[in-house]
């Protein structure tokens, strides 16, 4: 029932924008799109998933699992492109986390590690999301909002966490409170190492100028003339609208909230709506290369892998992976956007 509320409700918003607003709006931005804006989209796709597959892979290293980098950079790749495409937007994460974990024999860390690598990501765009907020040339009513949409983010995350729990579990009660235990804890080791908080500071800090550049892109390709410091506070918490739970593949509450701010900014909602569908686009297609992923891989079965490691035997994991995959297909919601 719940990835079907996901989607409606993703589905409600850009119906309702549209109907507000009009498919003009929306499209404005699609009809300036160019070879170069494209081009600069793929580019910047490169960098920042390099380095969230880097954050990955510090994670992954610090909780005992091998990743090589060329691996993560195509399984991240991969992932981009099926939450793109799939409603929800996490199940690329979903099947990054089980499949890294069953390759590497060991599902439960695979899972925890890809947990720690998106929240800790999540973590370092609220931090930034808050002093945006505070030289955002808004009215108090859109502060507002954007502090309920950082405080709705995080409390999405520390769903996620439960839910992931509850998923590691079969019987409920004590036994999910305990995985619950054990997500967290695998979190704090990951996030709080000395070794590793560092790194993953630095990377996001990275991917998200990566992400805010590819929004001033959208903005430029949609006709906005507006300066990049009255652009930027409003991209960065747009950016963390997209974790909301409420989204078609990503879509919906980033549509709606640029709207909302480019309005009380007194840029016109419709701008605000039209940079945000050009950056979905954007978006879209600088995530393709994982489309070349996803039909290079189809021939990798369940009984090997293309990297030379051998699979898991059934009687260590064989039958514990199969069923978190299951429960994964079946419950999208158990990775972190």
């Amino acid at each position: 029932m719940w990835p079907w509320l996901r989607l409606l409700g993703g589905v409600a918003l850009l119906a309702g924008l549209g109907w507000r607003l009009g498919a003009d709006a929306a499209l404005a931005g699609l009809a300036r799109l160019d070879a170069v804006a494209v081009l600069v989209a793929l580019g910047l796709g490169v960098a920042t998933t390099v380095l969230c597959a880097w954050r990955w892979c510090l994670v992954a290293r610090h909780l005992g699992l091998a990743l090589p980098l060329g691996v993560a950079i195509g399984d991240y790749y991969r992932s981009l492109f099926l939450n793109a495409v799939l409603p929800g937007g996490v199940l690329g994460d979903a099947h990054r986390a089980v499949g890294h974990g069953r390759r590497a024999g060991d599902v439960g860390r695979g899972v925890s590690a890809v947990v720690v690598e998106r929240t800790g990501g999540q973590l370092v765009l609220a931090a930034v999301a808050l002093p945006a907020l505070l030289v955002q040339p808004a009215p108090a009513s859109v502060l507002a909002a954007d502090l309920t949409l950082v405080v709705l983010a995080l409390a999405a995350v520390v769903a996620v966490l439960v839910v992931l729990a509850r998923a590691r579990s079969r019987d409920g009660g004590v036994r999910w409170r305990r995985s619950l235990a054990d997500v967290l804890s695998g979190v704090r080791a990951g996030l709080l190492a000395r070794e590793v908080w560092p790194g993953v500071l630095l990377l996001s800090l990275a991917a998200l100028a990566g992400h805010v550049t590819l929004f001033v892109v959208a903005a430029r390709t949609a006709g906005s003339a507006a300066p990049v410091s009255e652009l930027a506070p409003l991209f960065v918490p747009a950016l963390l609208a997209m974790a909301l739970p409420l989204n078609v593949g990503g879509w919906g509450p980033r549509e709606a909230f640029c709207a909302l701010a480019f309005g009380a900014a007194g840029l016109g909602a419709a701008q605000g709506l039209a940079v945000a569908v050009t950056y979905g686009v954007l978006a879209l297609l600088a995530s393709l290369p994982g489309a070349v992923v996803v039909l290079l891989r189809r021939d990798v079965t369940e009984g090997g892998d293309r990297h030379g490691r051998s699979p898991v035997r059934p009687a260590v994991g064989g039958r514990v992976a199969g069923r978190l995959h299951r429960r994964h297909q079946h419950r999208p919601a158990a990775a972190v956007q």
